[in-house]
Formats: C-alpha cells, sequence, structure tokens
C-alpha cells in the first residue's frame, strides 16, 4: 500500500473534533497533528484519537500534508492563507469565508500553489444525493426543509450561512442555470441574526427553488423533493432514504430509492485525502462554496433589509 498521507485539523470543536476522529479510522490517512487556541480541547481529542498536539499553528504546519480546518468564519482566510502558502491541501468548513471577496481571495491562491482547496459541503457526500443526479436531468421545481434544534454554535452567522447554504449549494449545482430573482424572508429568535428563514429562488431555465431552513425546531429534518415533467424524487437525508414517483398512465406510481448508506462526513473527508493525493479537483471546490456564498449573502441582506422595514 501506498505510504498515508500526513492529516492534521485545525479547530477540534464540535464540527473539527469529527473530522479527527474520522482521519484516525479511514485507511487512506494518519491523523498526525492537532492545534486548537484552547489547549486541553487539542489535548482530549488527541489522546482519544492520537497525533501531535501543536503548540502553534507554524508548529502544526510543518507536521501535515493536507488539512481540515474547522475555526469560526472570520478566521478562514488568514488560516487558508497562511496554509496553502505552505503549499498544504486543505478543507475548510462552510461557509468558506466571511465575504465572497476573501471566498475569491482562497479560491485564486490554491490555483497558484496547486494546491487542493475543498469547502466542507457535506451533504453533496451523502448517497442519497446520487439518485437525483442518476435519475432526474431538467429539475423544475425544488422543495426543501432543513430543521435543527438551537445548535448553541455558529453565534457569529444566521441561518441562512450556517444551514441553508448547505442546500444552496446542492441547488445551484443541481440546476446549473442562472440565478433570475431571489425572495426572502427571516426571524430572529434566539440569536440577533434569523433564526428561521425562507428563500424563493427563480433561475433562468425556468426552475423554482423554495428552501426552509431552521435552528429553532423541536425537531430534525433534512428533506428535498425534486420535481420534472412526469416524475419527482423525494429523499430524506437524515434517514438516507427516499421515493420516486412517477406518471404511468392516468397513475401516479411510486418505488423506494435503494441507498447503500454511509457516513457522508468519512465520505468527503476520504474523497479530499484522494483529491489531494492526486491533484484532482475536489466535488465541492472553492469556486461551487463561492457561488452558494454569493447567494447566502444575497439573501441575508435581503431578510436584513426587511427586518430593517418592520
Amino acid at each position: 500500500m501506498s505510504q498515508k498521507i500526513r492529516a492534521g485539523v485545525v479547530g477540534v470543536g464540535a464540527i473539527g473534533k469529527n473530522h479527527a476522529r474520522i482521519y484516525s479510522e479511514i485507511d487512506s490517512a494518519d491523523l498526525v497533528a492537532i492545534y486548537d487556541s484552547d489547549n486541553d480541547a487539542a489535548q482530549e481529542i488527541a489522546s482519544s484519537y492520537g497525533g501531535k498536539v501543536a503548540k502553534s499553528i507554524e508548529e502544526f504546519v510543518d507536521l501535515v500534508d493536507v488539512v481540515s480546518v474547522s475555526t469560526p468564519t472570520s478566521t478562514h482566510r488568514s488560516i487558508g492563507e497562511m496554509l496553502l502558502n505552505k503549499r498544504k491541501h486543505i478543507l475548510i468548513e462552510k461557509p468558506i469565508a466571511d465575504t465572497t471577496d476573501d471566498a475569491q481571495a482562497l479560491v485564486n491562491l490554491a490555483a497558484e500553489m496547486g494546491c487542493v482547496l475543498q469547502v466542507g459541503h457535506i451533504e453533496r457526500f451523502n448517497p442519497v444525493l446520487g439518485e437525483i443526479e442518476e435519475r432526474l436531468k431538467d429539475p423544475r421545481f425544488i422543495e426543501v426543509h432543513r430543521l435543527s434544534p438551537f445548535p448553541n454554535r455558529s453565534m457569529d452567522i444566521g441561518v441562512v450561512l450556517d444551514l441553508m447554504i448547505h442546500d444552496l449549494e446542492i441547488v445551484l449545482h443541481l440546476v446549473k442555470s442562472k440565478v433570475v430573482s431571489i425572495d426572502a424572508v427571516g426571524v430572529p429568535v434566539l440569536t440577533k441574526r434569523e433564526d428561521i428563514a425562507n428563500a424563493r429562488i427563480r433561475f433562468e431555465s425556468g426552475c423554482v427553488a423554495n428552501i426552509t431552513a431552521s435552528r429553532i425546531s423541536p425537531e430534525k429534518m433534512r428533506k428535498l423533493r425534486v420535481f420534472e415533467g412526469e416524475s419527482y424524487l423525494s429523499l430524506d437525508y437524515q434517514e438516507q432514504e427516499g421515493q420516486f414517483y412517477w406518471k404511468d398512465g392516468m397513475e401516479i406510481k411510486v418505488e423506494p430509492v435503494q441507498v447503500e448508506k454511509d457516513e457522508p462526513l468519512k465520505l468527503e473527508l476520504e474523497s479530499f485525502v484522494e483529491c489531494s493525493a492526486a491533484g484532482r479537483r475536489p466535488a465541492v471546490s472553492g469556486q461551487e462554496a463561492t457561488a452558494a456564498l454569493d447567494i447566502a449573502i444575497e439573501i441575508t441582506k435581503l431578510i436584513e433589509s426587511g427586518n430593517a422595514k418592520d
């Protein structure tokens, strides 16, 4: 077997600790280093999954080939630039950055340095999503619900940049058409930013996407329905299951979607390591993530301007 890639994690909070866990489990990588501004947190993760706790990010960068960056969004550009300048392949958790200018700067630097820049839009690696790409070629209407209880994290951003951005990236991936209009509404409930939001996006192709996200729901739900012509697909990301419906004469027929279930984060990190080793463009590159961020920021601005009028 070829030599394993040396992997490290910057930021081992709620999300980063799972990156560390999976790097310690997959065959293609060795978890060799961890860095967090909270040294006690870093020590705890290292004791569970291995890896050296670096005393500084400068020490950390010399130990690794690939890096997961799971820190507050406001730090993504500075940390990402430091790693890319050292020619390290990086996976940055979503959103890629605070602004599209910062995101584009990372995209440009990764290209200049010949490095992989992948962004953690994890739902793209959910096994159910492949069913849409196989069965539906011309989406006409997309409906998405992503609901969760209050997470007590990501307090620096609203629900659009926290949760809805997953679905924005997927919708852009599926529709592949220019956005012509956006309507949006959102309400702050537990934080100063929107905690529940809805966006209706119209595309040049005629497709319409209606997306709802909430982080104040008593239940968890991650569901997607995609309609075209005489068929539609209903998928449950959470349960990794779905149904395919189609018209047969005057009847609507249905069959279950057969999915080989797996952990999306594991599939995401395995793909990242493979792309880094081969120098291959990742499934969710900086360009795709920046496009999703651009729409998310526009939605956020529409919500803020609407709330300011109330």
